[in-house]
C-alpha cells in the first residue's frame, strides 16, 4: 500500500513570524540597552528599573503601532489592487480572460492549453485566479495588520522580561554584566529558534541575531560611561 505523500511548508508562517522575531529581538535590545545605559551610568536601582518598565511600555506599544500602520498599508494597496480587479472582470471579462490565459503562456503552457486552464479557472473564482497569478496575492501571503500588530507587541514584552527579571534578581552593583550577559544569551536562544521556526540553519541564526545585540550591549555601556551621570 502507498504511502500518503505529505508535504509541510513554513511560508504560511512569514507575517506573523517576521513580527514576532522583530518584537522579541528589539524587546531584548532596547530594554536591554537602556537598563545598562543607566547602570552603567551610575543609576538607582530604582532609576535602572524604571527605566527598564517604561521602555517596555513605550516599546511594546510603538511596534504595535509601526507593525499595524505598515501592514494596514500593504493590505490597502492590496485592496485597491483587487477592487481594480473586480471592476475590470465585471466590465471587461473578455480581456481579462485574455489576459489570464498569456500568463499561463508565459509559464509554458501552450496556448490552447493556456487558454482552456484561464477559463476552468474563471469559472471557479475568477477574482482569485486574478488575484494569484496576475497580482501575486495569496490567503497565505495576505497582510493581516492586527495579527502582525499582535505578535510585535507581545514578542516585545516577551523580549523585555529577560533584562526586567535580571533587573530585579541581580545585585546593584552588577546588574549592568548580569543583563548583558544574559541578553546576548538570550538573543542567541532567539536567533536559533527564529531560524528553526523558518527552516534556516540554527547557527547562522543565533550568530546573526546574537552579534548584533553583542554591539548593541557594548555600545549602550560605553554611553554609559561615557556620562556617568548618577540619576
Amino acid at each position: 500500500m502507498a504511502r500518503r505523500h505529505v508535504e509541510s511548508h513554513r511560508s504560511d508562517r512569514a507575517g506573523w513570524l517576521r513580527a514576532a522575531v522583530l518584537g522579541a529581538n528589539d524587546g531584548i535590545v532596547s530594554v536591554a540597552g537602556l537598563v545598562v545605559g543607566v547602570a552603567a551610568g551610575g543609576g538607582t536601582p530604582g532609576a535602572i528599573l524604571s527605566a527598564g518598565i517604561a521602555g517596555t511600555v513605550a516599546g511594546a506599544m510603538s511596534m504595535a503601532a509601526g507593525e499595524y500602520v505598515s501592514v494596514r498599508s500593504q493590505a490597502d494597496i492590496e485592496e485597491a489592487d483587487l477592487e481594480t480587479e473586480r471592476r475590470e472582470l465585471r466590465e471587461l471579462p473578455d480581456a481579462e480572460l485574455a489576459e489570464l490565459a498569456g500568463l499561463f503562456e508565459k509559464r509554458g503552457l501552450s496556448p490552447e492549453l493556456a487558454r482552456q486552464v484561464a477559463v476552468q479557472l474563471t469559472a471557479h473564482d475568477a477574482l482569485a485566479a486574478h488575484a494569484r497569478e496576475e497580482l501575486g496575492i495569496n490567503e497565505v501571503a495576505r497582510a493581516r495588520p492586527l495579527q502582525a500588530a499582535s505578535a510585535s507587541a507581545a514578542a516585545f514584552c516577551a523580549g523585555a522580561a529577560l533584562p526586567i527579571a535580571v533587573t530585579l534578581l541581580a545585585p546593584p552593583q552588577g546588574v549592568a554584566w548580569a543583563v548583558t550577559g544574559t541578553t546576548i544569551a538570550g538573543l542567541f536562544g532567539s536567533g536559533a529558534l527564529a531560524a528553526w521556526a523558518g527552516g534556516a540553519n540554527l547557527w547562522r541564526g543565533a550568530l546573526r541575531v546574537g552579534g548584533w545585540g553583542a554591539a548593541a550591549m557594548a555600545a549602550a555601556h560605553l554611553i554609559g560611561r561615557l556620562f556617568d551621570v548618577a540619576v
